[in-house]
């Protein structure tokens, strides 16, 4: 089922997103994390594609197993740039026999050391060419990312929803934004794409805070803000990890409940694929 028409069934849905693992031993622990995720009742759930394909073979078996044995519906990543047409047609090829109809069109980012970092060759130099190679194909569902505090790389708000919006108008039919901690970013990112009349739904993208060191290596990787008073937090309980792991599910079960009660269509967790802090976010906002 396309996403489009899952959004319409489900108020509100929940999604997940797993990265394929390096190891057997992460890949065993992943079918466990899914496995018990599964039971929620998730609308899809997402597999992430490495930068330049680097996890191309690992995303395509992952799925291709989690589509033979759990009964969910499954939204691939792809990222184009440093890819050729004929690569990304075989890729959708191999999805569409996996009866993968969901994807989230990325660009990608280019790895810190690649030897030709200025000059990679790709018939796809952002992710707006890739939507409109996907959407000549038909029978796809096309997701792209959104950026509530702007891409890092980009140098500000208006400039980034301008390309946003090329994404939106090669085909694009919804957004699922990158990880925020204040609320306030996603309202206002709504509202300036409601002004440009941008009018999909925009998915929230949440990860609950798990760890004392996860702030700063996330900051680092998207550049989403803290504000004081979740530092604080961190500080006092940085050397009692279960204390600051409970904070992390009680302030995300409260920014999750307050982006539903305005209208969220959903929340689509960031969970680095572990199970335990998504599924007590998830039985808190449930009542269970």
């Amino acid at each position: 089922m396309k996403i489009t028409e899952i959004l319409k069934k489900a108020k509100p849905s929940f999604s997940f997103e797993f990265f394929p693992p390096k190891t057997e031993e992460g890949l065993l622990s992943l079918y466990k994390t899914i496995s018990e995720l599964e039971k929620i009742g998730p609308a899809f759930i997402s597999i992430t594609y490495g930068a330049m394909g680097t996890t191309r073979k690992r995303t395509l078996e992952l799925i291709e197993k989690i589509k033979k044995s759990l009964k969910c519906e499954i939204m691939a990543h792809l990222t184009c740039i440093g890819s050729s047409s004929e690569e990304i047609l075989s890729i959708m090829s191999k999805l569409k026999k996996l009866d993968v109809s969901n994807i989230l069109a990325l660009r990608g980012d280019i790895p810190e050391g690649y030897p030709e970092k200025d000059k990679v060759k790709s018939d796809f130099l952002y992710a707006a060419d890739l939507v409109r190679f996907i959407k000549k194909l038909d029978g796809f569902c096309i997701g792209v990312a959104g950026y509530p505090e702007c891409h890092k790389d980009c140098r500000d708000i208006d400039t980034d929803i301008n390309y946003l919006k090329e994404k939106i108008d090669a085909g694009a039919d919804f957004i699922i934004t990158q990880l925020f901690f204040h609320n306030e970013y996603y309202y206002s990112f709504v509202e300036k794409l409601r002004k440009r009349g941008i009018m999909n739904a925009v998915i929230p993208g949440i990860m609950p805070i798990t760890g004392y060191n996860q702030i700063s290596t996330i900051q680092k990787m998207c550049g989403c803000s803290i504000h004081k008073g979740i530092k604080a937090k961190l500080e006092k309980f940085k050397d009692d990890p279960v204390s600051i792991r409970n904070f992390g599910v009680d302030y995300a079960t409260k920014q999750c409940g307050e982006l539903l009660a305005q209208g969220a269509p959903g929340i689509h967790f960031y969970t680095f694929n572990r199970s335990e802090a998504t599924r007590k976010i998830w039985n808190n906002l449930s009542g269970k």
